[in-house]
């Protein structure tokens, strides 16, 4: 469909004279000869852009603007205007119209101005539906996990999300510490602005200051031009520290100067320069720790902890291991375009009982990879690396950090499963194997992560 175009003017030959260049250019354009009539489409019809004059009968162009963007938000309006009323066009500006055209009409300069902000907003419209899609995949709620350990982290996001403390994850590497640092940002009220990740272990130290502030060109060699910095970049956004504990010693305390104070000092310069950033930092390293060595400043680590989120590894949420797994295949297969649905009960085994030292990034790389070496409709032992071909799906793996409970609900999900794949899935005949009602044998398919098809 072509753009469109609203034209209103109460001077029927300017109207039509705007209306007949902008149809020969390709645009799709309506007529209205007041703003009465103009608000009476815009109630019926999405434009993309208005061309408006200011004085009318009826309702005049200014009020017809205020209308507009309550209505229709995301449409441009461009004020049309004689030369003595410029201050007028201004005071337009400062309501939210976009641009204004002087009369007589240069029709080349409307032109031009037209074209420019049909590409403005479609880049708007395009960032909007990436932003929808970026807050959908990093929803707190695509975290997965049903432990009580994780459902304490999603209580934890939805508090802090809502508010702009600092906040500290803590947690081995792999356990998802960048995705829930997302999931806050795009959860808060700074989700239209900036989230910029920063891995502060792949900074050069002698360039850490620089990179985090920024620097004045001939501030030092090799400064050949201004650098703006990450804290500036964020402005209004957030700045997601990556291992922080990697942070030089000696650059540590410009780091909670600038997080106290809300201002940063570029380097090669005196002027102090405001930022509006809400830090997000995390460590896998025990910074108490590195206190106590003189490794790392108090003072700082107390700025960053104000909230602390801890990710448990693996070992501690083995009933969260099967939802997993079903995700990542889910994800992988609609991305390869594979007909993979899941795993084998003998595949599901040799992953729970697996000593994950990469935690969930070395999980979803497993499945990543068995779904391309996958034919068929469910992973197979044969698709997994060779590290699992020692696996025989004979015992039920022994962990020191595992309870009584946790053991049993490991052998439920390998016993309830192997059930199921003997009588095909049918859960009717798998309920009056095991004994118990079909409706405790859901709940139990629930409860343990169980797929409900091979």
């Amino acid at each position: 469909m072509a753009d469109s175009i609203l034209v209103v003017d109460d001077e029927e030959i300017i109207r039509e004279s705007l209306t007949f260049i902008l149809k020969k250019e390709g645009f799709h354009v309506q007529e209205a000869e007041n703003g009465k009539v103009a608000l009476n489409l815009l109630k019926k019809e999405q434009f993309d852009i208005i061309l408006t004059d200011l004085e009318m009968p009826e309702m005049k162009g200014i009020e017809l603007l205020e209308h507009a963007t309550q209505l229709c938000p995301e449409t441009l309006v461009v004020i049309i205007t004689a030369y003595g009323s410029v201050e007028t066009a201004v005071a337009a500006l400062r309501k939210g119209a976009v641009d204004y055209i002087l009369k007589p009409v240069e029709f080349d300069e409307l032109l031009v101005k037209v074209r420019r902000l049909m590409k403005q907003r479609q880049l708007t419209v395009e960032n909007k539906l990436l932003r929808t899609e970026v807050q959908r995949h990093f929803d707190f709620t695509n975290i997965v996990g049903k432990s009580p350990a994780m459902q304490e982290v999603f209580d934890t996001i939805k508090k802090v999300a809502a508010t702009d403390g600092t906040v500290l994850i803590t947690g081995k590497s792999g356990t998802g510490k960048e995705l829930v640092g997302r999931a806050i940002h795009h959860n808060s009220k700074r989700a239209d602005q900036a989230f910029l990740a920063v891995n502060c272990g792949a900074i050069p130290e002698n360039l850490f200051e620089s990179e985090l502030f920024g620097h004045k060109r001939g501030s030092f060699t090799g400064a050949t031009s201004d650098r703006v910095g990450y804290f500036k970049s964020a402005d209004k956004g957030t700045l997601f520290l990556d291992e922080v504990s990697e942070i030089p010693l000696n650059l540590q305390v410009k780091l909670l100067r600038a997080i106290e104070l809300k201002e940063i000092t570029p380097v090669g310069t005196s002027i102090t320069i405001p930022v509006d950033v809400r830090i997000i930092a995390t460590t896998n390293r025990n910074l108490p720790k590195e206190i106590e060595e003189g490794r790392y400043r108090e003072d700082l680590y107390y700025r960053l902890n104000v909230v602390d989120i801890s990710l448990p590894p693996l070992s501690e949420r083995p009933d969260d291991i099967p939802l997993l797994v079903q995700h990542f295949v889910s994800k992988y297969a609609a991305e390869m375009s594979k007909k993979v649905e899941g795993v084998d009960n003998e595949v599901m085994k040799a992953l729970t009982s697996h000593q994950w030292k990469g935690e969930v990034r070395e999980l979803e790389n497993v499945i990543e990879r068995a779904i391309i070496f996958s034919d068929g409709n469910l992973i197979t032992k044969k698709d997994l690396p060779p590290v699992f071909d020692h696996y025989d799906g004979s015992s039920i793996s022994f962990s020191p950090n595992r309870t009584l409970k946790e053991a049993a609900a490991d052998f439920e999900r390998q016993y309830i499963g192997r059930v199921l794949q003997l009588h095909q899935y049918n859960k009717e005949k798998a309920a009056d194997v095991l004994q118990i009602s079909l409706s405790s044998l859901y709940r139990k398919l629930e409860e343990l992560g169980i797929p409900l098809q091979g």
